[in-house]
Formats: structure tokens, sequence, C-alpha cells
């Protein structure tokens, strides 16, 4: 299964296209953050199709902190140095905004206030009253006796039926 989640910043802004047949296709460059924070951010390629190229073309910018879920891949590229490049694609499966200017296509939360009516009330309180019990309040120390362990006597072994070479010069010619 090829499945990858990267979180990256959207470098370039999307560019979008049209295939002969008409349909949309978005290309743009993100980076993704190295390993540790001293490392340099390495660039990729991310292409959306359809309905979702329209939708990051119309929603991202450059700037834009994003998750995206989708295939990868690589391409191999002829250079005019004469030589093969291969680099990295993440075709968009999925994309989400993260950090402010968030798109969503869900409601923002409703948050409840108190409404005038309604006071509102403080939650209990407790004394240690409450919770004596017979108990006692610390529980007494147990050790455990340790297990003594013994190895085991290591006997040498003893040679196998070793059989001698055979003398060259014996070699009846």
């Amino acid at each position: 299964m090829n499945s990858c989640i990267l979180m990256a910043e959207i470098y370039d802004n999307p560019q979008l296209r049209h295939t002969p047949d008409g349909l949309e296709i978005t290309e743009m460059i993100v980076h993704v953050a190295g390993a540790k924070p001293d490392d340099p951010s390495h660039p990729l390629k991310v292409v959306g199709w359809g309905n979702l190229a329209k939708e990051i073309h119309q929603s991202y910018h450059q700037g834009d902190r994003v998750i995206i879920e989708g295939r990868l891949g690589m391409n191999t590229i002829d250079r005019p140095e004469g030589f093969k490049e291969k680099r990295a694609e993440l075709t968009v499966q999925r994309i989400h905004a993260i950090g402010q200017g968030t798109y969503t296509s869900s409601p923002p939360a409703a948050t409840r206030t108190t409404p005038v009516n309604e006071t509102p009330v403080a939650p209990p309180t407790y004394s240690q009253t409450n919770y004596e019990s017979n108990y006692p309040t610390s529980a007494p120390q147990v050790t455990a006796p340790q297990p003594t362990y013994q190895p085991a006597p290591v006997q040498s072994p003893s040679p196998v039926g070793v059989t001698p070479e055979p003398d060259p010069d014996d070699i009846p010619f």
C-alpha cells in the first residue's frame, strides 16, 4: 500500500492547468522540514487532480502550513548534462490546513454561554474529615526475598572421534 502523510509549508502558489480532456490539475512545491531543527527543509512537488485541484488552487496559498495525504511516486528526468535524475512527487488524496486561516468545510463549533436566568453553581467542597477511615496511613514495607542463582557447572566438551589425516606419502601408485 502506497500511502504517505506529510506536514509541509507551501512554497509556491498552486498553479492550475487543464489537460486536453478538460480535467483540472494543480501543481505546487512544498517544503518538508528536516528531521532535526538545524536540518534544511526539502522541496517536494505535489500534484492534485479534478475537484481537489480546484479546491487546492482556490483555498491554499504560499506560506500556508498543510497536512497532505497521498501517494508517493518517483519520476525519472533526463538532464541536459547527460544523466538521469529521480525526483519524488506526491499525488494528493486529501489536504488539511493547519494554523491560522484554516480552511474547513464544517461550521465553527458553538460555544456555550450561561443563560441570563441561570446562575453558575460552585463545585462542592470536601473536607478531610469526610474521608477518614480505619486503614493505616502508610502501608508497611515488605521486602521480597531475593532469589539466588547458581550457575550450572560448565563441562568442557570431550573430543569426538577424530580421525587423523592420511599421510600423502602413503599413496599406493
